[in-house]
């Protein structure tokens, strides 16, 4: 059995029929640097056309354009962010984000970084770590650009971020992942499930370790773009049932998590996750998470 026909099948004992699809481009308004109304009106008129996504406040697909939106002033100047409209779920799911202490646990390239910047109107303060020094300057640049100054950026592995001694009331997990092969044309070659397996244990100490960094009655939204079960509802359970984490009920775009996985019965509150299969996005998965009274 090839790679391709091992996973296709594995989707459709978990209830999701394969099919290729092709995601939507979508932009992101950043609010704390113009109106959404004067960015629309400027893409507007550069012959830009756009069309607001539905589940997103200021998510807008791109239905055409002649050149890049990445080539326009309005992007170097960071009025808005190029941003796939899945991946901005997870930082809306937050709540009361102004004035707090932010961990953005494995940042770069820095979209999520700069939505939660957005959201803050740069209050507070995020502390921004990525583990790849390469992908350092990248998020540096994200964070310039759009004129981001209440973040702080660390080159440090997630899974040792005690080392930062400081308590935070919100945490992002945009953990690293298997992906999924909407944006890998070649991902059915390169992967297997001993890929996955390994991610999920990653996925599991980073859990750990930002269990440990957070406040009472502080929250951590975990998010992949990983179809698989292991890097998603499985390592939930895990953690409800070891981290003193409980799962919080949301409302966003996706199905309700998977909770009999290859015959393993799950947590009856694991449901409460989100699961987009791909389609308009590409695939993904996002679940809140509080500290245990």
């Amino acid at each position: 059995m090839s790679g391709k026909e091992f996973f296709v099948t594995r989707y459709k004992k978990l209830g999701w029929e394969y099919s290729d699809v092709e995601p939507r481009q979508a932009i992101r308004i950043n609010s704390m640097n113009a109106k959404q109304t004067d960015v629309l009106k400027r893409l507007q008129s550069l012959g830009i056309g756009l069309e607001k996504v539905s589940f997103l406040e200021n998510g807008y697909w791109v239905r055409k354009s002649k050149f890049s939106v990445g080539a326009t002033s309005e992007y170097l100047l960071g009025l808005y962010s190029i941003q796939e409209a899945a991946a901005q779920i997870p930082v809306t799911l937050f709540t009361e984000l102004e004035d707090k202490t932010v961990l953005d646990a494995c940042a770069a390239p820095g979209g999520k970084t700069i939505q939660l910047a957005d959201l803050m109107d740069n209050t507070g303060a995020i502390i921004a770590s990525d583990v790849k020094k390469r992908r350092l300057t990248a998020l540096s640049n994200q964070l310039e650009r759009c004129r981001v100054s209440n973040t702080i950026i660390y080159h440090m592995d997630a899974r040792q971020a005690s080392r930062l001694k400081t308590k935070f009331d919100r945490i992002l997990l945009d953990v690293p992942c298997s992906g999924n092969f909407v944006t890998d044309r070649d991902w059915f070659d390169r992967r297997t499930i001993n890929d996955v397996e390994r991610n999920a244990k990653l996925q599991r100490e980073i859990l750990a370790e930002a269990a440990k960094l957070l406040r009472d009655n502080g929250e951590i939204v975990y998010a992949t773009c990983s179809l698989e079960p292991e890097e998603n509802e499985m390592d939930i359970d895990w953690a409800i049932k070891n981290l003193e984490l409980q799962v919080q009920k949301i409302s966003c775009y996706g199905e309700k998590a998977l909770m009999d996985i290859f015959g393993k019965k799950l947590d009856d509150s694991v449901e409460e996750c989100r699961r987009v299969w791909p389609g308009e996005t590409q695939g993904f998965f996002v679940c809140k998470l509080k500290k245990r009274a």
